[in-house]
């Protein structure tokens, strides 16, 4: 069993910055693929971002390339989202996720645990 505790969202003004982060519990992190969904009111929860076990491969939505980071410390059992340049529609609850395999997904089907999430708004 994993649990997930994501911190950092807040109210921030369009082109500004957050660093989310989601911290786990046990001495099995790094054996988890680790992902980043948000969902926005009224509508599904969408992939964002996800990152390999040893964070050497990552994947983003299209929405989201070449402003946000995801990366990841195994020895302090915490992955991060690091958001840049953010826009009103970036607004959203951000939930983080572990996927018990070595494979990437994007699919929020594939993955096993999730955090409550934090909420990001994000002002025009």
């Amino acid at each position: 069993q994993v649990q997930l505790v994501e911190s950092g969202g807040g109210l921030v003004q369009a082109g500004g910055s957050l660093r989310l982060s989601c911290a786990t519990s046990g001495r099995t992190f790094s054996r988890y693929v680790m992902g980043w969904f948000r969902q926005a009111p009224g509508k599904e929860r969408v992939f964002v971002a996800t990152i390999s076990r040893s964070g050497d491969s990552t994947d983003y939505a299209d929405s989201v390339k070449g402003r946000f980071t995801i990366s990841r410390d195994n020895a302090k059992n915490t992955v991060y989202l690091q958001m840049n340049s953010l826009k009103p529609e970036d607004t959203a609850v951000y939930y983080c996720a572990a996927r018990s395999t070595w494979l990437l997904s994007t699919m929020p089907k594939d993955y096993n645990y999730w955090g409550q999430g934090t909420q990001v708004t994000v002002s025009s």
